[in-house]
């Protein structure tokens, strides 16, 4: 294995301001933005080359072919031990987002219930909404893991509602950090069978597990036959800037999958499908390398706030580059992201957008350079210092 510089280190504050992207375009230039998924790193060289030569090229037409499915499912059997991204059963969507869209309309009913475990990444409830679907929460426990007794609760409300109800599963969970393991997975699954419940599991997170977990692909576990997962590159190698993902059916779903409309499956961006099959078939040593990085930055956060913030709530995440904060006991009311920015001049994500479960708390983007981990924190620290 080659190893390669830990890409959180390679880019100064003066380099990253010069972005025009919404993380370093939101908040005025005296602000530390920590809040957006989007992390301070170059591109992997394989991505980099792979879309200057296309552009060149003059390759910028409508995406086509299967190479990015197959790109994944070699991916997911070295870095998984998985062979369930059959290329048969996929098909490319606009990102994970729209891909989820397009799944629940041949799975659900515009007027049904959508299932969620909160707190959890917000455009569930924007998305979801917007089509005219409800929203039933199945909070997480304490311990910001699927609870099964919520689970069954919020099927059963879901079932009683109407046909066809449905459980968007984020698996990694954004924003605890949890990766779900086999039992909890098929435990979920058992209790979807058995209220006729159709799941769809985000799973654009799956290849930022940090070490010492496992990712577990939902479809792998007994129970899933019609289930459908969508998956992309875009998080783990930053390509939000370049649109494309993947839908998976289960084995028995094979028919919904055929009734996705094909304007949908020709959505993504030509160019993004290029960049994201790169990043599968070449990039795996920058991978590993900031996944190494990660796991630093989560022991430095770890000791930062024992050391400088002890009130604030933090169990370091198995899994994405994003630190869920508890800052209940720091007296900063509901949305403690916004007194932060205020004081601070550090931007968190707002905690209470995540759901049941996220007033008090607020996420914090690890996907940066230690010095400015560093830096968010001792902005934290001394805005709650008081004025003399």
């Amino acid at each position: 294995m080659t190893h390669l510089t830990n890409p959180l280190r390679r880019l100064s504050l003066e380099q990253l301001r010069t972005r025009t992207s919404e993380k370093w375009r939101v908040y005025p230039g005296d602000v530390l933005p920590m809040f957006v998924a989007e992390m301070d790193v170059p591109l992997a060289e394989p991505i980099v080359d792979a879309v200057t030569a296309a552009v060149r090229n003059g390759d910028t037409g409508y995406p086509a072919g299967t190479g990015y499915a197959e790109a994944f499912d070699d991916f997911a059997r070295e870095r998984w031990g998985w062979d369930g991204i059959a290329v048969e059963r996929t098909t490319m969507v606009a990102d994970v987002m729209q891909g989820i869209l397009d799944v629940l309309d041949v799975i659900s009913d515009r007027t049904g219930t959508v299932v969620v475990n909160s707190p959890v990444y917000f455009p569930f409830y924007d998305f979801v909404r917007h089509t005219g679907r409800t929203i039933e929460e199945a909070p997480l426990g304490a311990d910001g893991r699927i609870d099964l007794t919520n689970l069954e609760t919020a099927f059963r409300i879901a079932a009683k509602r109407g046909p066809r109800p449905a459980y968007l599963l984020c698996n990694p969970q954004n924003p605890t950090g949890a990766a779900h393991t086999a039992g909890e997975l098929a435990a979920a699954a058992a209790l979807a069978g058995r209220y006729g419940v159709r799941v769809v599991a985000d799973e654009i997170h799956a290849p930022l597990v940090l070490p010492g977990a496992a990712f577990t692909p939902y479809l792998s576990v007994a129970g899933t036959g019609n289930a459908f997962a969508v998956l992309s590159a875009s998080k783990a190698f930053n390509l939000a800037g370049l649109k494309a993902a993947l839908a998976v059916a289960g084995p028995d779903a094979v028919d919904d999958l055929a009734r996705i409309p094909w304007w949908a499956k020709e959505s993504p961006s030509h160019i993004g499908v290029i960049a994201h099959t790169a990043a599968l078939r070449e990039g795996g040593d920058w991978l590993d390398a900031l996944l190494a990085g990660l796991d630093d930055n989560r022991r430095l956060l770890t000791g930062l706030l024992a050391e400088h913030l002890p009130q604030v709530g933090y169990r370091p995440g198995e899994a994405t580059y994003l630190a869920w904060l508890d800052c209940r006991a720091l007296g900063l009311g509901d949305d403690p992201a916004a007194a932060l920015l205020e004081r601070g001049r550090v931007a968190l994500a707002s905690g209470p957008v995540f759901g049941t479960g996220g007033t008090g708390h607020a996420r914090l983007n690890l996907g940066t350079s230690p010095e400015l981990i560093t830096e968010a924190v001792r902005r934290m620290a001394h805005s709650l210092t008081p004025l003399t």
